[in-house]
């Protein structure tokens, strides 16, 4: 990554959204899956100046956040990137692991899930239905789940105790660097 200009600068919101759409050029390149972009996402709202944004980027190739006044757009990248290669059998035959794309049964499944549970309890508030059309929404999203959900293997269980610890050890240090501050300012 290039050096961030200034880094104890406090960044406005258009260097925050330049921030956010470079995030999302890397979401959809597939460099970083969704509850990284979540995590990240959240990092650069809370971010304060340039130096907070150019640390979510090290890892990252272009496109990164544009400093600077008169921001309208994401940056675009110097040159175009290189297109992804295929997967390579690996030695034993196998191919490398890539993240499988969303069948059309399974986005209409999750386009439909949020529509029907709010269409139960508009029915139920307005009085238009009684209470059991609420077993409409749990029967949806249990099949969508059955289907194509990931159950609660063990590896799983413990992937997402990880991630928990993580975000709540990121959170205490962001809490501790906010009482240091505050120490710090007159």
């Amino acid at each position: 990554m290039t050096e961030v200009p200034s880094p104890q600068l406090r960044i406005s919101d258009q260097e925050r959204e330049s921030a956010l759409n470079a995030l999302g050029e890397h979401m959809s390149a597939g460099r970083i899956d969704i509850d990284e972009f979540g995590e990240r996402s959240a990092r650069i709202t809370a971010a304060k100046t340039r130096g907070e944004l150019g640390e979510l980027f090290t890892d990252l190739p272009v496109p990164h956040p544009v400093f600077g006044a008169g921001i309208t757009a994401a940056p675009e990248p110097a040159a175009a990137p290189p297109p992804t290669p295929m997967p390579v059998p690996a030695a034993s035959g196998e191919v490398a692991a890539r993240q499988p794309e969303w069948s059309p049964g399974q986005r209409v499944v999750a386009a439909l899930v949020p529509l029907v549970w709010i269409a139960a309890i508009a029915l139920i508030a307005t009085g238009t239905a009684g209470w059991p059309v609420i077993f409409a929404p749990i029967a949806l999203t249990a099949v969508g789940r059955a289907l194509w959900g990931k159950g609660f293997e063990h590896h799983d269980h413990h992937h997402r105790h990880d991630r928990h610890r993580e975000r709540r050890e990121e959170f205490r240090a962001m809490r501790d660097e906010h009482r240091r501050q505050r120490r710090l300012d007159p």
